[in-house]
């Protein structure tokens, strides 16, 4: 069985107010504790549960980390045929959610910096994503300038990811992901708050 991802948008301030090793806990402990479903039966994409938290639901997964993963590939491969423009800021807006150009670099292999604790192993990590909030809003200027220019990734997709095992199934599931973390990065931002993903 795979890793799942929980998605969490946090206050840095509040978690940073507790010590290292409680900061997980914290949000497990707030893990499917939002606000109830929608008028249509739905839950909100980032329903609050706590006021210094909000999980978000990605609605083109089924809570796996696979997805993520595979998205993050899809877009190693084809970040080379893409125009400098769109693979500039492609990148700055992917680096540390789902792609990162050294692997080895990945901030959550630190627990951002120290802020979470590290994981015991590579295999067992302790957290998947993490984005200060310092980061986010390069990351909104990077995907506004590139959310009108996505259909420019078809072709490179196409020529390297289509058909693949282990990439997204089509375009738009790759890109109906990017859209999501669009959305969740902008919300973040918008609040002065990082993400955070636990698997």
């Amino acid at each position: 069985m795979g890793l799942s991802l929980t998605l969490f948008v946090a206050d840095w301030k509040h978690l940073g107010a507790l010590p290292v090793g409680d900061r997980i806990r914290a949000l497990d402990e707030e893990h499917g504790q939002g606000e109830a479903l929608c008028d249509d039966g739905t839950r909100p994409p980032a329903h609050y549960a706590a006021a210094w938290c909000a999980e978000y639901d990605f609605r083109s997964t089924t809570g796996a980390f696979g997805p993520h993963a595979r998205a993050g590939d899809a877009w190693d491969d084809m970040r080379p045929l893409v125009d400098a423009s769109v693979r500039e800021a492609m990148d700055a807006f992917l680096t540390g959610l789902i792609w990162d150009e050294d692997p080895a670099a990945d901030p959550a292999l630190s627990g951002g910096g120290g802020f979470f604790p590290p994981p015991a192993d590579r295999r067992h990590p302790s957290v998947l994503v993490v984005s200060p909030p310092e980061a986010l809003p390069g990351k909104v200027r990077a995907w506004t300038g590139v959310e009108s220019r996505l259909d420019e990734l078809r072709e490179a997709f196409a020529a390297e990811c289509a058909g693949w095992a282990g990439r997204p199934d089509t375009f738009e599931d790759f890109i109906a992901l990017l859209r999501e973390w669009g959305e969740v990065t902008t919300q973040a931002a918008r609040r002065g708050w990082g993400l955070v993903g636990l698997p």
